[in-house]
């Protein structure tokens, strides 16, 4: 028994849970409404995946993606896998190909999760596997799903810190995910180096507005926020994190 639970052991130790992003760019009426129609019917359902422990569709808002107006030409998905390994099998299945066989351009970023807190769906889907490095890459995804009665006040403060994200080099990539518009909003940003996220979370000041007008008015019914570590990327979509990546891993 003792050997048998070493070995459990071990193989999630070299095995940790691995988070998936995908965003797809679509150009044409036709791949756009199909990608669209993904969004209420995914192909990808969870207990017919190999792994795959939680999937969420995601649509994305305009501009770079902070905002109320979607974009109706960029899609994604976040998927949470047991391991690595079921990832990259999943990228090689026909089911992947329903979304890329289409598209002008896509790209793929997984994840370990270095902390996470809160909850989506009423589960935090993110297992901490990796300890975090302030040099190196990282990922950060903020999730909460509006009160409705304070949407129209939460929206109001938006394009300011929208815009105050324009002025930070190490941001590789930025944009405004959701499930459903306007309520179930959420985030997706990449940094070269999560010290340069850090002086954003805490140095500018319409994000530390908006903090704290998020604990003066309590506008969410519930929230997530959870960190990654990036450590590998396909696809042209997103700008190259990949040379930061591999001089910054042992």
């Amino acid at each position: 028994k003792n050997i048998a639970e070493l070995d459990s052991a071990t193989h999630l130790f070299i095995m940790p849970q691995t988070t998936l992003i995908s965003f797809f760019q679509y150009s044409g009426l036709k791949h756009k409404w199909g990608a669209l129609g993904r969004m209420g019917r995914p192909p990808i359902i969870l207990g017919q995946i190999k792994g795959l422990s939680f999937f969420k569709p995601l649509g994305t808002g305009s501009g770079n993606g902070f905002s109320i107006w979607p974009d109706f030409s960029t899609f994604g998905f976040v998927a949470v896998f047991e391991s690595e390994e079921l990832v990259r099998e999943f990228l090689k299945s026909e089911t992947i190909q329903e979304y890329t066989q289409t598209t002008k351009k896509y790209s793929h970023i997984l994840l370990h999760t270095i902390k996470s807190h809160g909850e989506w769906s009423k589960q935090n889907p993110f297992e901490s596997s990796v300890e975090f490095d302030k040099s190196k890459p990282l990922a950060v995804i903020t999730r909460a799903t509006i009160k409705p009665r304070l949407a129209h006040k939460f929206w109001q403060f938006v394009p300011s810190v929208s815009k105050s994200m324009n002025n930070y080099d190490q941001l590789i990539f930025s944009k405004g995910i959701g499930e459903f518009p306007l309520l179930m909003q959420a985030t997706f940003s990449l940094w070269t180096n999560a010290e340069s996220m850090m002086n954003y979370a805490y140095q500018n000041p319409k994000h530390a507005e908006m903090v704290k007008k998020t604990r003066e008015l309590g506008w969410y019914s519930e929230e997530l926020f959870a960190r990654f570590q990036p450590f590998d990327q396909e696809g042209d979509l997103i700008p190259l994190l990949l040379p930061h990546v591999i001089s910054s891993t042992p």
